[in-house]
């Protein structure tokens, strides 16, 4: 039942702190921000602390998408004050999809239980879950669990709680400027400015001339490798190379950029040829 007001940006561009007051002040009743922080769809990150304070002026709560940025890149829930924040267990987590980890604040928790106006789906009444999870009173049966789901995510949570959280963190953006540097020196740019770019979703223009499907189907079939479209405005413009997880490793920046060199040069495309390994050797010799 709630009106949503949109607060528009540029594709790869992240989202705009001036646009969001704006649509404040135009909306003094506003009650909720929600955003992305992390957006497959670009390689962009938001401020999602400046945006959570910003909400927190304005008495509002925050909802996060965190699907990217869970394992891969820095998110504090209790200390930006984010509200209500759910992720993907497919993402750099590494893990098989179909959960989604929630988190709820007590601010959020409060809210959800005083709502006045009925719920319209009976699956995703809060008020129902949060009976089955448990807690004060008698536990009450909403859905089957998918127990085997559960039991792999568990296992992925022990995996990162063994590298540490800040440490995948760091191995996300070690291996993103591996790639960076070997893209780069192929001729390759990157479609978000580096203040804002996510370094588990790497957005890359795609060469003058380049035939975007078929460089992407001859990766696929040849090199057992497969890196995303350009998706929207995007469409035909970018390839997504993503760096998620147990995937954020040497060996697979390496090959990214072998195959994809030596396909574009197959085809003829315009890139710099033996540069970039070297380029992405030596942010790897810097670090050893």
């Amino acid at each position: 039942g709630g009106e949503a007001v949109m607060v528009m940006d540029a594709w790869g561009s992240a989202v705009s702190l001036d646009k969001v007051a704006a649509a404040f002040d135009a909306h003094p009743d506003a009650a909720i921000l929600a955003f992305v922080h992390a957006e497959t769809s670009t390689g962009v990150s938001s401020d999602a602390k400046a945006l959570c304070a910003l909400a927190q002026e304005r008495g509002a709560l925050t909802i996060v998408d965190a699907v990217t940025s869970l394992g891969g890149t820095e998110l504090r829930v209790d200390e930006w004050g984010i509200d209500a924040i759910y992720s993907g267990t497919q993402k750099c987590l590494s893990c098989a999809p179909g959960i989604s980890p929630i988190s709820l604040s007590a601010k959020a928790v409060d809210k959800v239980k005083n709502r006045t106006a009925s719920v319209q789906s009976w699956f995703l009444d809060t008020n129902l879950v949060m009976g089955y999870w448990g807690g004060e009173g008698k536990r009450a049966y909403h859905h089957t669990a998918p127990v085997n789901a559960l039991y792999a995510l568990h296992e992925s949570l022990v995996i990162l709680h063994e590298e540490g959280i800040e440490k995948s963190w760091q191995r996300h953006a070690f291996h993103h400027q591996a790639l960076k540097a070997g893209l780069e020196a192929m001729g390759i740019g990157f479609l978000v400015d580096e203040a804002n770019r996510l370094p588990q979703l790497n957005s890359v223009i795609i060469p003058e001339g380049v035939d975007d499907a078929k460089v992407r189907s001859t990766l696929l079939s040849e090199y057992g490798l497969e890196i995303g479209a350009g998706l929207g405005d995007l469409a035909g413009k970018v390839w997504r190379i993503g760096l998620m997880g147990s995937s954020a490793n040497r060996r697979n920046v390496t090959l990214c950029l072998s195959a994809l060199e030596s396909t574009l040069l197959g085809m003829g495309a315009s890139v710099q040829a033996g540069k970039a390994l070297k380029a992405a050797e030596q942010v790897y010799l810097q670090a050893s």
